[in-house]
Parts: structure tokens; sequence; C-alpha cells
């Protein structure tokens, strides 16, 4: 599931690397996306939005590529 939001990041050119998507799933793995246990798409979009985003002039960029894949 989440290769293929990393190929909609890069679709809307966004200069993500493999490293960065492997400390994403680390966090995932750490539990940072989680609300008192249970998964949560809003921990999950700034725990991607901090591991993926190098440049704050990018988040208008992901925040549109955000909404398009989890719509």
């Amino acid at each position: 599931m989440l290769i293929d939001f990393f190929y909609t990041l890069r679709t809307a050119k966004l200069p993500v690397s493999i490293k960065e998507y492997l400390t994403l799933l680390e966090g995932l793995q750490a539990g940072l996306a989680e609300r008192d246990g249970t998964p949560s798409v809003e921990q999950f979009y700034f725990l991607a939005r901090a591991t993926l985003v190098k440049d704050e002039t990018q988040f208008d960029k992901f925040d549109r590529a955000f909404a398009a894949y989890f719509r």
C-alpha cells in the first residue's frame, strides 16, 4: 500500500528518496502514527510529512498528493 503512496508523491514532483521512505516505515513500526494505541490517519499525515518533506515550500504539493491518494 505505501509503495503506491511513495510513487504518488514522486509523481507530484516531490523529491522523496528510498531512505526517507524507510524512515517513514520505521516510524510506523515504532507506533508513531497511533493515537492511544489505535492507528490514526491524522498522526500518519504528520509522520509522513515530517519524514518525507525536506522543505516547507513543498508542503502544498504534499498535501495535494496525500489528499489525492487517501481520498
